[in-house]
């Protein structure tokens, strides 16, 4: 492939940030500086209650203060949070990070199997869970090396007495708390109450040292534990704020945050880079209350959001959606998974603003690559690679391809993982000889230096020896007004060794496969075109909404 540099290819963002990166040696150092300089601007509101940076700085400080001086926890100590987006996330999360600790981020809609997994591989010797997940760990825990297990409930720091009055609803009128009970734990709250800030002792940390095991989603096996420096961090963070700089007022942005913060996306792009210049996180607790979450969005003269494909559909698909005021909006960022042409141009149409793609993964930190956020319109492309990134497209043998010949996005940058958790076995399948990531996604690069996704390598579809890439499909699919969401997947074919099938969720009841076939026939090549269609009432998703393809097949 032909090396391509682009230079000045967003107005006011450097080609590299390597100089940024060493001024800094942890996420903790960069927490100080906005603690001190935007104490007291909102830092993260959730429900309603808002806490302040000096709010944050002093919570968190306790809880580090506590690991430390009560539970004596070893420096580098592997600790667990299994909770949504609540007040409590943040303090817990930088509490670690602050005492000089691991943070192993845990999906709280985890089977009791994928969480003794991922507490045995990581080695977590604490955890903070909220107590709607209490059950799950009653079942593991004796086979974990959890020792100190901090319990809050969803309501607790939202006052006297709405946390009273939100708990009882939760655990009495919606029976969201199924019965549990562990033999040893504490309540967070009260575990903050009683310790002490000035207790706390400050950590120097290095570049080098582990801040998050973060696991990767499972979705083609068993869940990996990528192995984040303090510097994979803190250089993404700072790539990340080089990138939106150009756009943003310091001190006087507000997110929204409906991704949860366990997520790599929403971890360092709301959490952490926002919060490096004094943005405002409006957290939402549970995003598929679409009629919920709209009501929240009423209430905050809010300047950008990021989400996934399937939440602005959701989003855009309710009548209340329109009534929102978008006038403050400057900035609408979606990843995880591909933004579909028919979603982009309806939010676009809806809110006045650019849906802008972005690509990364949790192996990356995760961004890569982000569109420039002054696009006019929707491009099908993932973006540019960011500040001190390079980004090539490898064949199976590890050669560079042509411009504009389709093979694997490979990735160099100070944001990429060290490897995964005890497992150099797993590490080496993903690394070339040349020192670059190999995400598993299948894509190219155009001559401006644009990069396109076409699929995942593994969801590929192979008919009569012709590769049909199942977004493509997706895509034309999603553009009928009848389709709310869909999904293509390969299907056995003794034939032509595969043939697609799509799995659809009807916008309108009067839907057919006829149609749906018709349809694609007049916008796909012949063996592009779905041989088999099946309609759903809903699709299988991952923990932030992403279709997942495997188990329809």
């Amino acid at each position: 492939m032909d090396k391509i540099w682009v230079k000045n290819y967003q107005k006011g963002v450097p080609e590299n940030v390597e100089h940024e990166i060493n001024s800094y040696s942890s996420i903790p150092e960069i927490l100080d500086e906005s603690f001190a300089k935007f104490s007291q601007s909102p830092a993260f509101t959730c429900m309603g209650k808002t806490l302040t940076y000096a709010d944050i700085d002093e919570q968190s400080k306790r809880f580090a203060s506590y690991l430390q001086n009560e539970l004596k926890l070893p420096r580098g100590s592997r600790v667990a949070l299994m909770m949504p987006n609540i007040l409590q996330y943040p303090i817990a999360l930088f509490g670690v990070l602050r005492g000089g600790y691991v943070a192993v981020n845990v999906n709280p809609l985890y089977t009791a199997r994928e969480l003794e997994h991922q507490l045995k591989d990581s080695g977590s010797v604490a955890i903070v869970i909220f107590e709607n997940a209490c059950h799950t760990l009653e079942q593991v825990i004796a086979n974990t090396p959890i020792k100190h297990v901090f319990v809050t409930s969803i309501g607790d720091m939202l006052g006297f007495p709405k946390s009273m009055i939100v708990n009882f609803v939760i655990k009495n009128v919606k029976k969201m708390v199924p019965a549990w009970k562990l033999d040893r734990y504490e309540s967070f709250v009260d575990v903050l109450k009683k310790s002490s800030s000035k207790t706390f002792a400050k950590v120097t940390l290095k570049h080098d040292d582990i801040a998050f095991l973060q696991y990767t989603g499972g979705t083609t096996g068993v869940a990996k534990g990528a192995v984040l420096t303090q510097k994979n961090m803190v250089a993404n963070l700072c790539q990340a704020r080089a990138w939106i700089s150009p756009y943003i007022e310091v001190g006087k942005e507000v997110i929204i945050t409906p991704l949860p913060l366990y997520h790599i996306f929403s971890l360092t792009a709301n959490c952490f880079t926002f919060s490096t210049v004094g943005g405002h996180n409006i957290l939402i607790t549970n995003p598929r209350d679409i009629p919920g979450f709209i009501k929240e969005l009423k209430k905050y003269p809010f300047t950008a959001i990021t989400g996934v494909n399937t939440l602005f559909n959701a989003l855009l698909n309710h009548p209340d959606f329109k009534m929102v005021d978008f006038k403050t909006l400057k900035l609408t960022l979606g990843g995880g998974m591909a933004v579909q042409k028919a979603v982009a141009e309806k939010w676009r149409q809806v809110t006045g603003r650019t849906l802008v793609e972005a690509y990364g993964l949790t192996e990356t930190a995760p961004a890569a690559c982000i569109n420039p956020l002054d696009i006019k319109e929707y491009n099908g492309f993932i973006g540019l690679p960011i500040s001190s990134t390079i980004v090539k497209i490898k064949d199976d043998f590890e050669n560079d391809v042509a411009i504009g010949e389709i093979g694997e996005i490979c990735i160099q940058g100070p944001q990429v993982m060290q490897g995964y958790w005890n497992r150099p076995d797993e590490t080496q399948k993903v690394m070339t000889k040349d020192g670059f990531f190999k995400t598993g996604d299948m894509g190219f690069m155009n001559t401006d230096g644009f990069v396109k996704i076409v699929d995942r390598k593994k969801d590929m579809i192979l008919v009569s020896g012709f590769n049909v890439y199942p977004n493509e499909v997706e895509d034309v699919v999603c553009l009928h007004p009848k389709v709310f969401e869909c999904a293509a997947v390969g299907m056995a074919d003794e034939r032509s060794g595969e043939v697609v099938k799509v799995y659809i969720v009807k916008k309108d009841e009067s839907l057919t496969a006829e149609e749906v076939i018709h349809f694609c026939r007049e916008n796909l090549t012949n063996y592009k075109v779905p041989k088999a269609v099946e309609f759903r009432k809903e699709l299988p998703k991952s923990n932030v909404g992403k279709i997942l393809r495997k188990d329809l097949r």
